[in-house]
């Protein structure tokens, strides 16, 4: 268990620094939103290009992990979905927001930084994979959901056609697809350019971790535990075990795949949660979510890596 606490302590030790850095206004709120735009467009972009652009075709693009992944998120994506409309019917923007809260990690700026201490390269591998899922499957799911009981059937396939096309403008999805492409045609960065775009790389998990402890202050939890403990519940238990059974179910991948799907759904969900509830006035709710989540993984992680630490000891 040391050795599960020293990978995963620092990662937390770092948010906290993010945390306290806003908490006593040495960085405000909106400097670490900069900072965030940084990383997004920037850095982890970087970051993906590298890793794809150095490996075989073959090597990154593996099926088993993207159906696990993907199928394993949609259920439990799903489940919340039916599970909050029980609760509380005619609210569908609250149950595509639970959804997408216990279905949709924080890989880049939680999982990468975790997960690349055991695993290597290959941990920015399966964080574009799961980019794909999240970007391409489960962002425009939650939308098209959440406006289903707001717009007729044509606006609604309009909202997703419109995630879809600003997708094509997002720096990492373009970094994935380029990386792909130098990977299927096996042509690698010049030296001039890989210099900077591993200048970049570098810069993406300090500042990742620092940005998400920022987000925190000033979340409350209080008068909504109920909903929250569920989406929490969903998010750090829930998602890990369902993409574990659907790798178990699925052809054999990677050993180093299998431990980084699981790996990546341990994670809280994504740091700008709260912020596409904004539209819905949930947004209170979804911080709320964010902070107990981000908070609780600490000792869901560092538990769910001991039971997996036979699988992590043997590919690290």
């Amino acid at each position: 268990m040391l050795n599960i606490l020293s990978i995963t302590t620092p990662i937390y030790i770092l948010i906290a620094v993010g945390f306290f850095a806003v908490r006593w206004g040495v960085f405000t709120k909106e400097d670490s939103a900069r900072l965030g735009k940084f990383v997004l467009n920037f850095a982890l972009p970087a970051l993906l290009l590298k890793t794809l652009s150095q490996r075989s075709f073959s090597e990154i693009f593996d099926l088993s992990f993207l159906a696990a992944y993907g199928v394993g998120s949609l259920l439990v994506f799903f489940a919340a979905f039916f599970l909050g409309r029980m609760r509380r019917k005619g609210e569908n923007p609250f149950h595509a927001l639970c959804g997408m809260g216990t279905a949709f990690s924080n890989t880049a700026f939680i999982g990468y930084p975790i997960l690349s201490q055991w695993l290597g390269p290959k941990a920015a591998v399966a964080l574009a994979l799961c980019m794909l899922v999240e970007n391409l499957l489960l962002l425009p799911l939650m939308l098209v959901l959440a406006e289903s009981n707001r717009d007729s059937d044509t606006q609604r396939w309009r909202v997703a056609f419109r995630s879809l096309r600003n997708l094509i403008k997002n720096p990492l999805i373009i970094a994935i697809v380029v990386g792909f492409g130098f990977s299927f045609i096996g042509i690698r960065l010049p030296e001039p350019v890989s210099r900077p775009v591993d200048m970049l790389a570098a810069a993406s998990v300090p500042v990742a971790l620092f940005v998400i402890g920022g987000s925190l202050v000033g979340l409350k939890i209080w008068g909504m535990m109920r909903d929250v403990a569920v989406v929490a519940v969903g998010k750090l238990l829930l998602h890990p075990l369902v993409v574990g059974l659907m790798l178990w179910l699925l052809p054999p991948t990677d050993p180093v795949f299998h431990a980084a799907a699981i790996g990546f759904a341990c994670m809280p969900m994504l740091g700008i949660y709260p912020i596409l509830a904004q539209k819905y006035q949930l947004q209170g709710f979804c911080a709320a979510a964010l902070l107990m989540t981000t908070w609780l993984s600490f000792f869901t992680i560092s538990i769910i890596f001991w039971l997996m630490r036979d699988v992590l000891y043997w590919v690290g």
